[in-house]
């Protein structure tokens, strides 16, 4: 895989993971109480053996810019690296990413350099585990142009999808991106010849791209190069080349999951404290996920009741009720305290103790949760100050609701506390 290069794809401004991304590249979003999204297809990479990774980003930077340096520093003795190109201004592209296709373009010249095979594209917000030198191979055994790793799909969530047709050899005959009504019906298939059952056939009736795609280098500068109007892959580069071109498609058949929209997000992120097995697990020893390495103290518990859940690094839990919910590195709750269908992000540090000294009848709240406040449903962003007796369990319902000037918005049902969020004691959410 020496001659692999991954590029992965940061995204735009992430307004489908607002407010999550208000402070913070979509990547950089915290995931599992201490990782973070980007240090899913790095380390895939890693586990395939693939060490030249960029990481293409124009929004919010600087976090993500931290998190990488602090976490991934390859021996000097190799030519490993992972490497955060923002967008920039030049004589010869004045404006910032146009889109996925326009974002590769406007560093094709490095890519040139980089004397690889193979450039291997991804995507910054999917949660799986995947090992690319398969993909690669597949690629390289079919001689293809472009290959993209599919999965089944229901017709529910069809439409959100680049959906592609088939011949009996596995090569693309048509790629149409995100189809509604009568597009998205001609875009069936039998999903029996990729090995589903008939009863399995009649649940995934479509073949869904991944977002996840193998170029050889050259056809990639060529396709770039040839129409520099073209600024997405999914919506204009791939449905004309697949009817030129060799494009391959290579199933995937484990667990995959977008988690680009606060909703999945949150499910996904829940989804880890299932019983027994979870469909994704961060306990696979043989292709771990990797992070950024903290001296954090073990987590304190002191008289709690926890259940179905996950707890990070360093937390300090007093007297509290906790059930499936996951709960990231210094996060602090007080007694008295009920979490359920909760992700709390933590903290970015301790605060002093001399600043903790308050009870819940002064005005200065430290950073956590407050003395006998309730949650449930609901994702908590990074140093938040909660205070006592608060209530955040979106007691009328609502579905969507936008207030910053408060410290939360709600998605989908979901509240969603905006990072160094202050909720004063006593507010009902």
């Amino acid at each position: 895989m020496k001659n692999v290069l991954a590029i992965i794809l940061g995204g735009g401004a992430g307004t489908r993971l607002y407010p999550l991304t208000k402070l913070r590249a979509k990547p950089a979003v915290p995931i599992a109480g201490k990782y973070r999204l980007i240090d899913i297809p790095v380390s895939n990479c890693i586990n395939s053996d693939i060490f030249k990774i960029y990481v293409l980003t124009q929004f919010n930077s600087a976090s993500l810019n931290r998190h990488i340096s602090r976490t991934y520093n390859f021996s000097a003795f190799d030519q490993g690296f992972v490497e955060v190109l923002a967008a920039q201004q030049t004589p010869e592209n004045p404006n910032w990413f146009q889109g996925t296709a326009d974002a590769v373009r406007q560093y094709l010249r490095l890519f040139e350099d980089s004397e690889t095979e193979e450039c291997l594209i991804l995507s910054g917000d999917h949660l799986y585990r995947m090992d690319y030198s398969k993909f690669v191979q597949h690629h390289r055994d079919t001689k293809a142009d472009i290959t993209i790793s599919v999965v089944p799909m229901a017709e529910e969530n069809a439409s959100d999808f680049g959906l592609v047709k088939t011949d009996k050899a596995g090569r693309i005959l048509s790629f149409i991106e995100k189809p509604k009504g009568e597009a998205l019906k001609k875009a069936q298939v039998d999903t029996t010849k990729l090995g589903l059952t008939p009863e399995e056939a009649r649940q995934k009736p479509y073949i869904a791209s991944m977002g996840i795609y193998v170029f050889k280098t050259s056809t990639l500068i060529e396709l770039l190069r040839k129409s520099v109007e073209q600024t997405d892959f999914a919506k204009e580069i791939l449905p004309p080349a697949a009817e030129t071109l060799n494009v391959q498609a290579y199933l995937f058949s484990d667990y995959w999951e977008d988690i680009g929209t606060i909703k999945a997000f949150y499910e996904a992120n829940l989804a880890l404290t299932d019983q027994p097995r979870p469909a994704f697990s961060f306990y696979d020893e043989t292709a771990p996920i990797y992070t950024r390495g903290r001296s954090l103290p073990p987590t304190k518990m002191l008289n709690c009741a926890i259940t179905d859940s996950m707890v990070g690094d360093g937390c300090i839990l007093k007297e509290c009720q906790i059930h499936h919910s996951v709960l990231g590195i210094r996060t602090r709750i007080e007694s008295g305290c009920t979490i359920q269908d909760t992700l709390i992000m933590g903290a970015d540090y301790y605060q002093p103790f001399s600043e903790r000294q308050t009870d819940c009848n002064e005005t200065k709240i430290p950073l956590g949760i407050g003395a006998n406040s309730t949650i449930r449903g609901a994702i908590i962003d990074k140093n938040a100050r909660i205070g006592c007796d608060v209530q955040i369990i979106n007691k009328d319902g609502v579905e969507e609701a936008q207030r910053e000037d408060l410290g939360f918005y709600i998605r989908s049902g979901i509240v969603v506390t905006i990072k160094n969020a202050l909720i004063a004691d006593g507010t009902i959410i």
